[in-house]
């Protein structure tokens, strides 16, 4: 039995800690499936997981195609990442998705 999942928005904000991290990858994958043009990451350890979205993203970086825009929020809060997702610009749809793995 496949289970359905809709797919992400073109701007999605992953919330920390991670209860899950082995759902990281498959979560990159997906939204490099998606199209997502921006994760940004906050809470306590962003800045490394966003450089592991990065690794994941890029690879050995032979597929010139994987690429999505990533940002860190060190020592902000919540809202004001979302705020920053929300006035981001995108050819997708103007929505916002908070992620928590």
């Amino acid at each position: 039995m496949s289970s359905f999942r809709p797919p992400y928005p073109a701007k999605v904000v992953l919330l920390l800690p991670l209860k899950h991290p082995e759902r990281l990858a498959p979560f990159v994958e997906e939204c490099l499936m998606d199209r997502v043009e921006l994760i940004a990451v906050v809470g306590d350890g962003c800045v490394e997981i966003e450089n592991e979205i990065d690794e994941l993203v890029v690879g050995d970086g032979s597929d010139k195609a994987r690429f999505v825009t990533t940002s860190s929020h060190p020592d902000e809060p919540l809202a004001d990442a979302l705020s920053m997702a929300e006035l981001w610009f995108t050819d997708g749809e103007n929505r916002v998705e908070l992620i928590c793995l």
